[in-house]
């Protein structure tokens, strides 16, 4: 048995959480192999909404266990609400949450390096959640991180001040900011409570033994391809390896045990904070995107950036992810519009390519658009690809004879039941 990958394809923000959701019924674990609470995996069902900030989004499917890998970082403060959430919803939890040993921690003190560090960039900013993502990354290369397992230990406070003691000696370079340290310090060491109350595994003898044993297993990631710390737009992307390679260093896994890499992309483009977007739109139908899309960060309640969708970043995203098959979310967002436009190509000094260079940071990407008849009704109650609109399918024909990916989802909402199956 593999494992199959879900992964975002674009700058995050591409409905992870509810194919995830959707796909957890077949599967048997749902694992987290990258990121932290910088997630944000938004799902809606009967008549609720849910935000997944460091739990697998297989968590409301009753007979699914779920795992937070070893690849992901936790911060306790948001675990513990996390899972006042899942309790007052009503949601048994305490037998299907797994945490992997070797998943390290979050401190306060790296969420006030985080906002000092970025307070300090001023223009130069990269748009982080403030989290304490990077700063934990940085510890956890550096060799001198805390881990899950390590609350366990009896020197573990001996620990905890050595490294708050180090974060506190780095801070001296940066101006002063506004973060009640004490009063965080003592949530967290609160919240540790619910973090020794669940099941702690070595994940990687769990994921593999689950693999000898015959079950199946969705790794979810989160944030987007384009925000993967070696491969997205450095250095505008997150601390962790966000395509499917992470899966294997994230959950412990070989590559020969890889299945189905499914990647999702919405029927537009946004992106969250500073960085490169080839297809922006600064315009009405920039702000018509955002508008009928709902646009803001399920984390940061930050507006996204909205443009047409970027099909060069696509095929990139599918060659270093080796994506098998596609979901297309947001459909219904361009229900509004009378024409609708998707990138090709780019022009760059004069010169027309289809590859993403090197850097796009510092290059002026200019995009050359192709433009198509839109559907303008509404595609809600639908469920059958076949009773789309011709304009709509047409579109999503369109979209795949271009990335030479087959979709086999498409979501027309929020919701758990607007999604057509193929």
């Amino acid at each position: 048995m593999a494992i199959d990958v879900i992964l975002g394809l674009q700058w995050g923000d591409e409905g992870k959480g509810k194919i995830v959701d959707y796909l957890a019924s077949d599967y048997d674990i749902v694992a987290r192999f990258q990121g932290g609470p910088n997630a944000g995996h938004t799902l809606k069902f009967d008549g609720k909404k849910f935000v997944l900030h460091t739990i697998p989004s297989g968590i409301f499917r009753t007979e699914q266990k779920n795992l937070i890998g070893n690849g992901v970082v936790i911060d306790p403060i948001t675990l513990s609400k996390e899972l006042d959430k899942l309790r007052d919803a009503g949601v048994s939890f305490e037998d299907r949450l797994l945490v992997s040993k070797k998943a390290h921690l979050i401190l306060p003190t790296h969420r006030l390096l985080d906002a000092a560090s970025e307070n300090a960039k001023g223009k130069a900013k990269i748009g982080s959640t403030l989290k304490g993502i990077g700063p934990t990354y940085m510890d956890k290369t550096g060799r001198n991180g805390l881990r899950a397992g390590d609350i366990a230990r009896t020197n573990f406070m001996e620990r905890y001040l050595a490294l708050k003691e180090k974060h506190l000696s780095l801070l001296e370079i940066y101006p002063p900011v506004d973060f009640d340290l004490e009063a965080e310090e003592a949530r967290w060491m609160e919240s540790l409570n619910e973090l020794r109350a669940l099941q702690m595994v070595e994940g990687e003898y769990y994921i593999n033994e689950a693999l000898k044993a015959g079950k199946k297993i969705l790794a979810e990631g989160a944030q987007g391809s384009m925000l993967d710390i070696d491969y997205g737009t450095y250095p505008f992307v997150t601390s962790s390896n966000t395509i499917s390679a992470g899966v294997c260093t994230g959950l412990g896994v070989a590559p020969s045990q890889i299945g189905e890499v499914i990647g999702i992309t919405k029927a537009y483009c946004t992106r969250v904070g500073s960085g490169p977007f080839p297809t922006e739109l600064h315009d009405e139908t920039g702000e018509r995107l955002r508008a009928e899309g709902g646009e803001f960060g399920a984390t940061t309640g930050r507006p996204r950036r909205c443009g047409w969708i970027d099909l060069p970043q696509l095929r990139y995203t599918i060659m270093v992810n080796g994506v098998t098959q596609l979901v297309m979310t947001k459909i219904d967002v361009l229900n509004i519009f009378e024409e609708i436009s998707a990138a090709v190509a780019y022009k760059i000094d004069g010169v027309e390519t289809q590859a993403l260079p090197y850097d796009i940071c510092d290059q002026e990407l200019q995009p050359i658009f192709e433009s198509r008849k839109g559907w303008e009704v509404t595609l809600d109650g639908i469920t059958d690809f076949d009773a789309l609109p011709k304009a709509a399918k047409d579109y999503i024909a369109y979209i795949e004879q271009q990335l030479n990916v087959r979709i086999s989802m498409v979501s027309t909402g929020p919701e758990r039941e607007k999604l057509i199956v193929r």
